[in-house]
């Protein structure tokens, strides 16, 4: 099965001109209607404003898709979409169905596709208490096996982040941080964990894509890119809001996928709303950075 790149994207990717690929769950799933088609919008401009090609990516009528048409964009943010993961890759091409991709279906399509550089918000990790649950993200997995560099905020702070810095250790993905070696929480600019490495500018990481190719080697790379700290969520609402949210959820005894969409929307309660406005902020800024490493590589190349 292929994936069948938009005009603009194909275009860009057959003459060697900078693409970044969106994930469009943040669309379906992570905004309201009907913002969210306004930002994925917005999202897109970013990129085309600093010479860079969009490749929203999603599954529509069966067809794996690098790229959306205006329709087709309108499609993810007003239809109800499944999420899909790698796994559920088969099942919704045989049954020629839609959905929207998380970090782990977005990254193997873009990589399918020749696409080199994706933005997201944040990645998903190993969740709180997988020694007992095994409850652990997609995402690490296949950053295992794709060579794509992925731009994010760190990950939720509602994770395992210490557990999660581990795996992807073991699991061989580089981690760099963005101008800092202090990995980010997401919501916050700083998780108080220390990575090994960090790249100063585009063309360090940029540089780092050209040697993991030269070794042969094919597991992603992730860029840590905190917000800056005038712009992250207030550390005490923050603390205050997750502490509480963690205790309702134990309270009423959630599990498994249960936990994090109650999390995640408890927490836009708790906060007035305040961390749904942070998470568009972070989006805009890993666009930003994704937009310059993608132009980066593709002089390098």
């Amino acid at each position: 099965m292929n994936v069948q790149p938009s005009p603009e994207v194909a275009a860009a990717l057959s003459e060697g001109r900078p693409v970044v690929a969106l994930e469009s769950t943040i669309i379906s799933h992570g905004l309201p209607r009907p913002d969210n088609l306004a930002a994925a919008q917005e999202f897109e401009e970013i990129l085309r404003s600093q010479g860079v090609t969009p490749a929203t990516i999603a599954v529509l009528d069966g067809e794996l898709k690098a790229g959306l048409t205006a329709d087709e964009l309108a499609r993810i943010a007003n239809e109800d979409v499944p999420k899909l993961t790698v796994r559920d890759l088969p099942v919704v091409l045989a049954m020629a169905g839609s959905g929207a991709t998380t970090v782990a279906a977005t990254s193997w399509i873009a990589d399918r596709a020749g696409i080199r550089v994706f933005a997201t918000g944040g990645l998903g990790g190993v969740h709180r208490g997988a020694s007992e649950t095994f409850d652990e993200s997609a995402d690490l997995t296949v950053l295992a096996q794709v060579p794509i560099t992925v731009v994010s905020a760190g990950v939720k702070s509602i994770l395992d982040i210490p557990a999660t810095l581990e795996r992807l250790e073991s699991l061989g993905v580089v981690v760099l941080g963005f101008r800092t070696k202090d990995f980010p929480s997401f919501w916050l600019t700083s998780s108080g964990h220390e990575l090994d490495w960090r790249a100063e500018d585009a063309f360090a990481v940029a540089a780092v894509m050209r040697s993991r190719d030269d070794l042969g080697l094919t597991s992603g790379i992730v860029v840590a890119n905190p917000l800056p700290e005038e712009q992250q969520l207030d550390p005490v609402v923050h603390d205050e809001a997750l502490e509480r949210a963690l205790a309702e959820a134990d309270a009423q005894g959630l599990s498994g996928k249960e936990v994090t969409p109650f999390l995640l929307k408890r927490i836009v309660e708790l906060t007035g709303g305040a961390s749904l406005s942070v998470n568009l902020d972070i989006a805009r800024n890993n666009i930003a950075v994704a937009a310059r490493i993608a132009r980066a590589a593709a002089e390098l190349a």
